[in-house]
């Protein structure tokens, strides 16, 4: 049984509001758990947003709705946010977790996805297929093959080697691909492909370079005038990861006076945040550019995985307390709770004698204490206990009135307070 029961037992029914045209699977396993679910197609400013989250208690958003921490604390309901996509810089993760508020997301489901992108367009700008299908389309037969090349033999340059570019490297290596890497982590190289030492001797050797790092405040700008100047004549840049990367500017100057053969970006420091919005960027009209509007992982495979993925994270949050694979709280993998039990989530500060004080709290209140388990992530501890019999109404809020308490919920087979 799922929050269904909250109806029967006359507790509220929790609410979810779901934005960015989240995939309609994901709003059908909330709504099959219990949960009240309102659907947005477009994202919301700061005001929008906190309007939106009265008497809200689950948030699903995508890359253009930003949850910050005037939003966070203006949203005393909000107990869980759902990121449908990979990254989570949308999201002040920080201010989430102090706030009681866990966050999910979707690090593997569109890996795939992205990669065919990237692979797509690797192999149409090498053979300069955007220059072709537009002569054709204003009717000019262009039959030539100056500057078209075959991938196979190229290297490509991958920063970042995460779950997409570790993915890409095996790919592109099948296509004959010779492939270096850069990651500022320790990355074991998957194939024959080479770790290079930096950047810059990457860019030394790559004909082809590909961004897939992540969107940590410190990576910003990391790519402009000294790092394509670094690039060899005639190499391609894609850019599918973040907009504010990459200094787009120079790009530009850089495809104009030819020492760019082509580039392809999906990714805008600004973009547009509903659909239909105009659209404008410093790399409309190049030639061999091409411009995708964010829709590296958005395919219907990878949209209805993402949705299924999250909302089950969600729902098990809400049902059992569970976090594995949060973003920001301590992660515990939790079946439901057992009939006749009561099962007390606390999440606080990570100072000593909480888990002693929690303790002393149930044996004042008789409390037969059946199973524990206790994880903390840097300032933030996360304790679960299961409890038989009855439980002192008064329990919970001596629990809640502790100085290090950031948030109790006390769960029961089908419910949730």
């Amino acid at each position: 049984m799922g929050l269904r029961q909250r109806q029967e037992h006359d507790r509220p029914v929790v609410k979810a509001l779901l934005l960015e045209n989240i995939h309609h699977l994901g709003s059908e396993l909330l709504h099959g758990a219990g949960i009240d679910v309102s659907t947005r197609t477009g994202a919301l400013d700061e005001d929008e947003l906190i309007e939106a989250l009265q008497g809200v208690q689950v948030l699903g958003l995508r890359s253009k709705t930003n949850l910050t921490q005037r939003v966070i604390d203006n949203a005393p309901d909000l107990l869980a946010v759902g990121a449908f996509c990979i990254g989570t810089n949308q999201i002040d993760l920080r201010a989430a977790a102090h706030s009681g508020v866990a966050a999910f997301n979707a690090p593997f489901s569109n890996t795939r996805s992205v990669v065919e992108l990237a692979l797509a367009e690797i192999i149409a700008l090498t053979r300069r297929l955007t220059e072709k299908d537009k002569s054709l389309h204003s009717g000019v037969w262009d039959k030539s093959a100056s500057g078209a090349h075959e991938v196979r033999g190229r290297t490509l340059g991958i920063v970042g080697y995460g779950n997409i570019g570790t993915q890409l490297s095996v790919v592109a290596e099948a296509l004959g691909m010779r492939v270096i890497f850069y990651d500022t982590a320790e990355k074991l190289a998957l194939g024959n492909a080479r770790r290079m030492p930096s950047l810059d001797a990457l860019l030394d050797e790559a004909d082809i370079v590909t961004l897939h790092v992540d969107g940590r405040s410190g990576n910003a700008g990391m790519f402009g005038a000294r790092q394509f100047a670094r690039m060899k004549d005639g190499a391609i840049f894609l850019n599918l990861s973040r907009g504010f990367l990459v200094d787009y500017a120079r790009l530009r100057q850089e495809v104009l006076d030819g020492r760019i053969a082509g580039a392809a970006v999906d990714v805008f420091p600004h973009e547009p945040k509903r659909q239909g919005d105009p659209f404008d960027s410093e790399l409309r009209d190049l030639p061999n550019v091409i411009l995708t509007p964010h829709v590296g992982g958005s395919t219907e495979e990878a949209q209805q995985d993402i949705g299924v993925f999250v909302a089950a994270k969600l729902r098990d949050y809400l049902e059992n307390g569970a976090t594995a694979l949060s973003v920001n709280l301590p992660s515990l993998i939790l079946d439901r709770p057992a009939q006749e039990t009561h099962r007390i989530a606390h999440l606080h500060h990570n100072v000593p004698g909480v888990l002693a004080a929690v303790n002393q709290t149930l044996s004042n209140a008789g409390a037969n204490i059946e199973s524990q388990v206790l994880s903390t992530s840097g300032s933030v501890g996360y304790v679960v206990t299961d409890v038989g019999g009855d439980l002192p109404e008064d329990t919970i809020a001596q629990i809640e009135a502790m100085e290090a308490t950031i948030r109790v919920r006390a769960l029961r087979p089908g419910t949730d307070d």
